[in-house]
């Protein structure tokens, strides 16, 4: 494909084979394409697109492929997603606080294994300024979701307030907001998928936006038993659904040629995930009767994962590392097979 052939390897010999600044470069350039006039968007996105409605948790969404959180942080390229075929987009994660992140290097390619790892840190410009963007430029044409984590600055036992802080600004822009405890590069976050500590943040969160759904993004690392666990409390409390999954602390299924990259710390993104976040839907669906929607993220390369992740249970699909690698023509080759199947999978959930 012409983005695997020349392009990629243009960016990276322009940037010195840092993936990072890769990124910041292309965010950049789909800022420029988020400005442009309307109607070249437009048209671009009749080239890219779905036709397809589904309604979940109460939001009509125009197709089943999303752009997960990472890719665009602080919204600079809002309006760009949706001319390259998404249908909806999650931006973000942002934090109450602004914030650099992790020291660099933080992000790292695994091309042998069609994987990322990454440590980034929750590096933005904090809500405020996010909420800021948004009220300047307006939301894109397909629902936004926004994902919401908890400051570095904050401690452990103040999260509560972080996030309510954090939702109270960005909610009267967002379809849904995610509320992000499973990432592995803030420490001590992942603690807060336990029972206690994500019941009492769900309960302040729901009392503070009661109209706005809520989703819980969780880890692939999660046992089954944690996972149930942490299912009860979503239900208990209300919630609209779950993201499933975040990246991974696990190195299986890495290929030899990327032994030494794969001592990195950070979360593993990309193929290596797509069995296991796809299992990890299977049980959500199973574990609630199909009852809780779920938006599948995880190692989908292709139609064919997405498809598979459809038939485990998921409502909605996420991509990130795969397009980020090879480029948006993966999005339109998913929403061309995903439309010619659409009585495959229910409309409404």
């Amino acid at each position: 494909m012409l983005f695997d052939s020349f392009v990629r390897p243009a960016l990276y010999r322009l940037h010195g084979d840092d993936p990072e600044r890769v990124h910041e470069r292309t965010v950049r350039a789909l800022g420029t394409l988020s400005v442009a006039p309307r109607a070249a968007r437009s048209a671009l996105r009749r080239l890219t697109a779905a036709d397809e409605q589904v309604t979940v948790f109460g939001v009509r969404f125009p197709g089943r492929v999303g752009l997960a959180a990472g890719m665009d942080k602080d919204g600079r390229a809002l309006h760009a997603w949706p001319a390259l075929g998404f249908g909806f987009v999650e931006i973000g994660t942002v934090t109450r606080h602004a914030q650099p992140g992790n020291p660099r290097p933080r992000l790292f390619a695994l091309p042998a294994s069609d994987a990322v790892i990454n440590r980034m840190g929750f590096n933005n410009a904090g809500a405020d300024a996010l909420a800021a963007r948004l009220e300047r430029h307006g939301r894109p044409e397909v629902p936004l979701g926004i994902s919401i984590g908890k400051s570095k600055v904050t401690p452990l036992e103040d999260a509560v307030t972080d996030y309510r802080t954090s939702l109270q600004a960005l909610r009267p822009y967002a379809d849904y907001v995610a509320i992000n405890v499973s990432s592995p590069n803030t420490p001590g976050l992942r603690t807060l998928q336990d029972r206690d500590s994500l019941a009492e943040i769900l309960a302040a969160l729901r009392d503070a936006a009661p109209r706005t759904p809520l989703l819980v993004k969780v880890a692939p690392d999660l046992t089954d038993d944690a996972l149930g666990e942490l299912l009860q409390v979503c239900v208990d409390h209300g919630v609209a659904g779950v993201i499933a999954t975040n990246t991974t602390l696990r190195r299986d299924g890495l290929a030899p040629a990327d032994t030494a990259t794969a001592t990195e710390t950070g979360g593993l993104s990309g193929r290596p995930l797509t069995r296991r976040a796809r299992e990890v839907v299977r049980f959500v669906h199973r574990q609630t009767g199909g009852a809780l929607p779920i938006i599948g993220v995880g190692g989908i390369g292709g139609p064919a994962d997405a498809e598979a992740m459809l038939d485990a249970g998921a409502a909605l699909v996420q991509v990130y590392t795969a397009f980020a690698l090879h480029g948006p023509g993966l999005v339109r080759r998913i929403n061309r097979t995903l439309a010619a199947e659409s009585g495959r999978w229910p409309s409404v959930f």
